[in-house]
């Protein structure tokens, strides 16, 4: 059971890998731009979040070829990944995706996949590969301190330059950072609310080597 985690971790991995890669060379292709291009292309939450996932299932993947059970810090940085997706699949099928992104011509295949079956496969992963341990509910913060420090990056950078990620945190559409506001609160409880399931989905038995638990302290 854990080879065969292994192996289709590896490849969700290189499906990911594929679609960011596709999106950044046609985006790479049309903008005149170039150095300011690959810092907004890198300020997504979409790109960071799959970037994130991809690189967890390969590690992922090694554990599971390696030791029957992962270490706890890797589970935590799972759970992240995991939470991160799952955001990304829902606020884009929520909002965004009737909405045209400036990063040049949108790929169709590679923003399915970085917004439907990648975040669906890393959530199945979690739920479902074999060697994870239980999270502590006193590292939940983590799960939090990405998205908060990135939602400070996104506001910050772009009330200098004028260029947000995403519609929702632009001032400018949204009636003022009061509605900004009322985005990220709603997305931030969301991400709180998520997390506390995968938290709680930790404690589950799931199949192959069962799981030593991690210190609570």
């Amino acid at each position: 059971m854990r080879q065969v985690a292994g192996v289709l971790r590896v490849a969700a991995a290189v499906l990911i890998v594929v679609a960011i890669v596709g999106q950044f060379v046609v985006s790479w292709s049309m903008v005149p731009d170039r150095a300011a291009f690959v810092v907004n292309f890198f300020s997504f939450f979409t790109i960071l979040s799959n970037a994130l996932a991809a690189l967890t299932l390969l590690v992922g993947a090694w554990f599971s070829f390696t030791r029957a059970v992962e270490p706890d810090w890797f589970t935590i940085v799972r759970v992240c990944a995991a939470t991160y997706m799952a955001t990304t699949l829902v606020v884009y099928n929520l909002l965004l995706r009737e909405i045209s992104l400036d990063q040049a011509t949108t790929v169709p295949w590679s923003n399915e996949i970085l917004h439907v079956w990648g975040p669906i496969l890393v959530v199945l992963d979690w739920l479902l590969a074999p060697g994870r341990n239980r999270v502590p509910w006193n590292r939940f913060w983590l799960i939090a301190a990405f998205p908060v420090a990135w939602a400070g990056y996104s506001l910050i950078r772009g009330a200098l330059i004028g260029w947000y990620p995403y519609p929702f945190l632009n001032p400018a559409q949204e009636a003022g950072y009061g509605g900004v506001a009322v985005y990220v609160i709603a997305i931030a409880a969301f991400i709180l609310l998520v997390g506390s399931a995968f938290v709680a989905l930790s404690r589950l038995p799931v199949p192959g080597a069962p799981a030593r638990a991690a210190v609570e302290s």
